[in-house]
């Protein structure tokens, strides 16, 4: 029987490029090589396409770009092509393709484009469609969205490009109304990339000037004192959430470099939190991923204040698989063990696809 051929897309034009490298290599390496035939595919910083047929281990060191045997890949929108177009030695040749992974965080993969191509060429996916991915990418509309199905949020406000010429009075209205200290965020970048906290009037335009550099958008929140805690949710028709975790930040909040470089903070899982408290995230993060359309896989993160409020913070799409990262560590906890999970995964893509398609 002829094996499963999934590509793994990886790498991408995005601030989350090189986490990408660490999870593509911890999903390749989980891929269940009996059932399986892995194609690799990635994709430069300034967003060249190449097939790479080399070692698994050069993937998360970056070093898999210079492998003489790399070739250009397209990833064709054809259907009539189902899969990807590589140039070898000035000749073309299409790679068949069951199933993509795009094991891509942040703009460019975790937005909605990656998933519109893989739509129009007709090719399973994993994880969120266009518009959920699209929806939870953006921090304003997440919002947006999470307040109408009544579930709450922190309190926030936008500030656009063209609040540029009056950033002043823009930020001292915003102040006014959230007070500090606040967290100022691109809308378009996840992994906390250019994340800053303002405690003050002149912080607050600086973060949003740094914000700015990151996207054209940028979303600005209240503070919220309490627990940050997370949720792997898994499914498409009825999605199911694991247990709770929770994050002791090493940093003064859950940064870049302590999610994916250091990773000194602790993970409690399950949290240090009551089974009341426990179940009623478990059930928001569920109700989340379906009212914002998510399938396959989500993270869903939260704030316990110390209040008691279950305040949401955000949804990741495509959330990290690298050997520290709080997705595989809660479904391993519930039993799914990292080898089980990717193929459940890309098992529940293609059924999907084949009501779809």
């Amino acid at each position: 029987m002829a094996k499963i051929r999934v590509a793994v897309l990886f790498g991408g034009v995005s601030s989350e490029h090189d986490v990408s490298l660490l999870s593509a290599e911890n999903v390749i390496r989980s891929i269940p090589k009996d059932k399986y035939e892995v194609l690799c595919i990635g994709i430069t910083k300034k967003g060249r396409w190449l097939y790479y047929p080399g070692d698994v281990s050069e993937i998360s060191t970056g070093a898999w770009e210079q492998d003489p045997d790399c070739t250009a890949a397209i990833l064709s929108p054809d259907p009539l092509h189902g899969g990807v177009i590589t140039i070898e030695n000035g000749e073309t040749y299409i790679k068949k393709v069951d199933v993509v992974f795009p094991v891509l965080h942040g703009r460019n993969g975790e937005d909605g484009r990656i998933q519109g191509i893989l739509e129009m060429a007709r090719i399973p996916y994993v994880g969120c469609g266009v518009l959920s991915s699209a929806v939870c990418m953006d921090k304003g509309m997440t919002h947006i969205t999470l307040e109408h199905y009544g579930i709450q949020t922190a309190k926030w406000a936008c500030v656009q490009q063209r609040d540029l010429n009056r950033l002043d009075e823009k930020c001292v209205a915003i102040a006014e109304t959230l007070g500090f200290p606040l967290f100022v965020k691109p809308a378009n970048a996840g992994s906390s990339v250019g994340v800053n906290k303002a405690v003050d009037l002149e912080s607050l335009k600086d973060a949003v000037q740094i914000a700015f550099t990151h996207d054209e958008k940028v979303v600005i929140e209240e503070f919220i004192a309490g627990r940050e805690l997370e949720v792997a949710v898994f499914g498409y028709d009825a999605p199911f959430a694991s247990y709770v975790g929770e994050i002791e930040p090493a940093a003064e909040f859950y940064d870049y470099d302590d999610k994916y470089v250091n990773g000194t903070s602790k993970l409690h899982i399950p949290a240090r939190i009551s089974d009341a408290d426990s179940d009623r995230i478990r059930e928001i993060a569920v109700r989340a991923y379906q009212a914002l359309g998510c399938r396959g896989l989500s993270r869903v993160d939260f704030f316990l204040s110390n209040d008691g409020s279950i305040i949401l913070n955000e949804i990741n799409t495509m959330p990290g698989f690298t050997n520290i990262s709080m997705y595989p560590k809660l479904m391993e906890h519930l039993g799914m063990q990292q080898s089980y999970l990717v193929d459940k995964l890309i098992e529940q893509a293609m059924d999907n696809a084949m009501r779809t398609y």
